[in-house]
């Protein structure tokens, strides 16, 4: 029993010697080697197995394996571990892009708020006379001219002033049977047949009134007794000759127009709407008119009619604007430039309209969900204005949405793929590939026509391929430009479409004398 507690006794002395030996070798050697020895602990931590969620295709095709395998040209299919897929890499249906690029290709994005929706409609027009300004100056009896006193087209006239003087034989037996009547009223005054006489006089006066004497010369008449060989027709509104066919003695019949005067003072501007706009056309309006007569001079109107008629040759429809004419400035048949300003003044969601990507079958807004992080979405727009659209769904108020560079980052990634899942996720992983990639090697062949290029390129770490030759496409014809089979070059690519790789920047480098496809400095 001595001997059994003594061994016990002696075992714990030499582990507590050893232990104690390492502290002090641990302290001896500083904390460097404590370091590296924590570090070997966690490394030991760190190698615990992965789990293998699946296998995907080393070219990037939407392609994968549950178990190892090997696509069609021998190459193995890249396990992809648990964890892989955390916040640094995009969900399905988004696109993901470096900060570094999003700067390079100058991403600018805009939030979707709620503003009015104004919109200015542009169309060209004519000036023409008010309608319902335009006089014509005619006889009603047969007559010739006798005198002009306005003897030319374009000049302006006052209200009542003399036009010219007719001869009718017709006008001078009127006025003479009117003369008559009066005298026998006179006489017959008291017997029973004034009253016959009185109703004769009442109707020879009729007479000449309806032959459009004015109560003036009817007065003159009568107080004179003196039948007038000619009679004056005046002016009846003051206004500018636009017609005259009156001639020095020329013979004339009942109701042919002699005269033709227009009072400018008011005009109208017909525009032509296109067939799009002309929902957004509404008597009241506000109009903006500008002639090339008058630059930097604005007219300002009002829409008082919209025609109910559309030409079918130009499909449009003619918008009646009224406007003043101060100092007869706008003259008929001058072409204008008309400005409507339309829209509602209530405030509505919009977006930018340079935001939205038009395929011609859908829509599509990128939202920034965070920095290099965005989301495809298909969106439904509703009316247009200058510079921003509505959206009537698929975005949210204060969504910050992608405004410049739509495109580019389209061209930086696997875009229409990210677009296609917005029918439904087929709950795949994202092809791999959202991003650019960099590389060396030779050119083996171009074809400037079809704007492609055969690279033999070294490895690609980032998409863990082997050295290889491959054709790619480019995304212009400007990068083949001083390209010739086996110069070194150091490119740039992405995958815009699963196994789709395009070219987006290609620079000369050293020669590759080795032949392994890596250029050497």
């Amino acid at each position: 029993m001595k001997n059994t507690t003594a061994a016990l006794l002696s075992i714990a002395l030499g582990a507590a010697g050893v232990a104690a030996g390492i502290g002090w070798g641990s302290r001896d050697r500083g904390p460097a080697a404590a370091s590296a020895t924590a570090g070997q602990a966690a490394g030991a931590t760190a190698e615990a197995p992965r789990r293998i969620l699946y296998y995907r295709n080393p070219m990037g095709l939407p392609d994968t394996s549950p178990v190892p395998k090997t696509d069609s040209m021998g190459m193995d299919y890249i396990p992809v571990y648990e964890g892989e897929a955390g916040p640094s890499a995009a969900a399905p249906g988004q696109v993901r892009i470096s900060p570094e690029r999003v700067q390079m290709l100058g991403v600018r994005t805009e939030a979707a708020a709620l503003r009015p929706l104004g919109r200015v409609v542009r169309a060209s027009g004519r000036v023409e006379a008010d309608e319902r300004r335009i006089y014509a100056v005619t006889a009603k009896f047969e007559g010739y001219v006798e005198r002009l006193h306005v003897n030319a087209t374009g000049q302006p006239v006052g209200r009542g002033q003399a036009l010219f003087e007719v001869y009718s034989p017709e006008l001078v037996a009127a006025q003479r049977e009117y003369l008559v009547a009066r005298q026998g009223v006179q006489a017959l005054a008291g017997t029973d047949a004034a009253a016959g006489m009185q109703r004769l006089a009442e109707s020879s006066l009729q007479r000449l009134r309806n032959w459009d004497m004015t109560p003036g010369q009817v007065e003159a008449l009568a107080r004179s007794g003196e039948v007038r060989r000619t009679v004056t027709f005046r002016s009846p509104v003051g206004g500018v000759v636009t017609e005259k066919k009156a001639l020095q003695g020329m013979r004339f019949a009942p109701g042919e127009p002699l005269y033709q005067v227009t009072d400018l003072g008011s005009v109208w501007v017909i525009a032509d709407l296109f067939e799009q706009d002309i929902a957004l056309a509404r008597p009241g309006a506000r109009a903006a008119i500008h002639l090339a007569a008058y630059p930097g001079k604005d007219f300002e109107g009002t829409v008082t009619y919209v025609y109910p008629t559309l030409n079918a040759q130009t499909r449009t429809v003619p918008v009646r604007i009224e406007l003043r004419n101060p100092g007869l400035m706008l003259k008929p048949a001058m072409y204008a430039q008309v400005e409507l300003a339309a829209g509602d003044a209530r405030p509505v969601l919009t977006v930018p309209d340079s935001a939205v990507i038009d395929s011609g079958t859908r829509r599509v807004v990128l939202v920034q969900l965070q920095e290099g992080r965005f989301e495809p979405r298909e969106v439904r727009l509703g009316a247009r204005g200058e510079a921003h659209v509505q959206v009537l769904e698929g975005v949210r108020e204060g969504e910050q949405v992608v405004v410049a560079a739509n495109f580019l980052i389209d061209a930086e990634s696997n875009l229409k793929a990210a677009i296609g899942s917005l029918g439904g996720a087929s709950g795949q992983p994202a092809p791999a590939g959202a991003v650019s990639h960099k590389a060396q090697g030779t050119v083996d062949g171009l074809d400037a026509k079809a704007g492609t290029i055969s690279l033999n390129h070294g490895p690609v770490p980032s998409l863990k391929w082997p050295a290889m030759t491959m054709e790619f496409r480019v995304a212009h014809a400007a990068l083949l430009q001083g390209l010739a089979p086996g110069a070194a070059v150091e490119f740039e690519f992405v995958e815009r479409q699963p196994g789709d790789w395009m070219i987006t920047s290609v620079t000369r480098a050293a020669a590759a004398p080795d032949g392994s496809g890596q250029a050497h400095r």
